[in-house]
Order: structure tokens, then C-alpha cells, then sequence
């Protein structure tokens, strides 16, 4: 009786750890398979797009901020205003303190900066010959007995950058010096608008 007992408890221990082992091999096999499904999908989801991450951060990383475009502006404008300041020193030009003027009123108009400088270089060589007390460097509006009086050099660069920016360019399409001579100076033989690029060229 007792070994019939011994038996039946051999096989009943048996059978428990042959349970066991069949729950443990199910176990590692169904947890592989899990994690290959998940590998599979998620390499399915990357495929679709493998550059969203990626672009995602070199994006915002190329990106430059606010503050350095300013910066960079900054830096640009102030190497304009040395370049025609140097320009005027070299004439001993009394436009020379108003170099930061001539730079805002070229960009406030869409203009080339030096365009302003060379028309009045051309005009008066840099101030040095224009009617007494009219601050008009750029023989603008003097013909005949005429002649447009500015209160001092700034006003005289505001204004005539302004007709150049709308008047000339941007109500007549005139914007080269070859195109702007045939309205501001029509009896001209060409020689005005190649003095005008020749002193543009110096301003480089």
C-alpha cells in the first residue's frame, strides 16, 4: 500500500514539474515572438517616415534666431556706413558725419546706398560746389533759376532717397544710373551715368 502511495506521488510530482517546464517553454517562446511583433511594427512606423526625428531636430537646429538675424544685420549695416564713410573722408566730404543716414534712407527706399553718394558726388563733388545755404548736394530740383533748398545735409538724403525710391523706381522703373539719367538728367551725353558707376565702383 505504502508503495502504490510512493508511486502515486512520484508520477503526481511528475506531472507538476512537467507542467512547470511546459509553462516555461510557452513562456519563452511566446515572449520572443512578442518582442519580434513589436520590433516588426515599429520598424513598419519608421520605414513610413525614417527622417521625422531627424529632421525634426536639424530643423530647429539650423534655424537661426531672431537674435543672430539681427545681429548679422547689424554687422552688414555697419560695414555700409564705414564704406561710405571712408568714401566721404577721402573727399573731405561734409556728408561724411551722415554716412549712418545715407545707409537707413537706401534701405527704408530699396536703394543701393552708394547710388545716393556717387549722385552727389557727381553732382557737387560730395557738397563741395552747390548754391550757398541750400544743403542740395545732388543738383536735385535746381534748373534754371530754381533751386530746392534742404534745411541741412540729413533732410537733403531723406528727400532725395525718397524720389529716387518711389518717383524713379517704383512709379517709373528706373533704377540703374543709365535708366535714372534719362529723367534726371536728360541732356546728358551718357557721360553722367558713367560717372556715376565709376564712383559706385570706388564705393565697393
Amino acid at each position: 500500500m505504502r508503495d502504490d502511495l510512493t508511486i502515486t506521488r512520484y508520477f503526481d510530482n511528475i506531472k507538476g514539474l512537467m507542467r512547470k517546464f511546459l509553462f516555461a517553454l510557452t513562456f519563452l517562446s511566446v515572449v520572443p515572438f512578442g518582442f519580434l511583433l513589436v520590433l516588426i511594427i515599429s520598424l513598419s512606423i519608421y520605414n513610413q517616415n525614417p527622417q521625422i526625428s531627424y529632421q525634426r531636430n536639424v530643423a530647429y537646429a539650423a534655424l537661426p534666431t531672431a537674435q543672430n538675424a539681427i545681429s548679422a544685420t547689424i554687422i552688414e549695416d555697419e560695414g555700409k556706413v564705414e564704406r561710405i564713410r571712408q568714401f566721404m573722408a577721402k573727399y573731405k566730404s561734409g556728408l561724411e558725419p551722415y554716412a549712418a543716414d545715407v545707409v537707413a534712407s537706401a534701405e527704408q527706399y530699396g536703394l543701393d546706398e552708394r547710388l545716393i553718394v556717387a549722385i552727389a558726388m557727381k553732382e557737387s563733388t560730395l557738397c563741395k560746389t552747390i548754391p550757398e545755404g541750400s544743403h542740395n548736394c545732388w543738383g536735385f530740383g535746381i534748373y534754371g533759376g530754381k533751386v530746392t533748398t534742404f534745411s541741412d545735409y540729413r533732410e537733403g538724403i531723406y528727400i532725395v532717397s525718397k524720389a529716387l525710391g518711389t518717383r524713379y523706381k517704383d512709379k517709373h522703373g528706373l533704377i540703374t544710373p543709365e535708366d535714372i539719367m534719362s529723367m534726371y538728367t536728360p541732356s546728358s551725353d551718357g557721360s553722367w551715368a558713367r560717372d556715376v558707376n565709376h564712383f559706385m565702383e570706388q564705393m565697393k
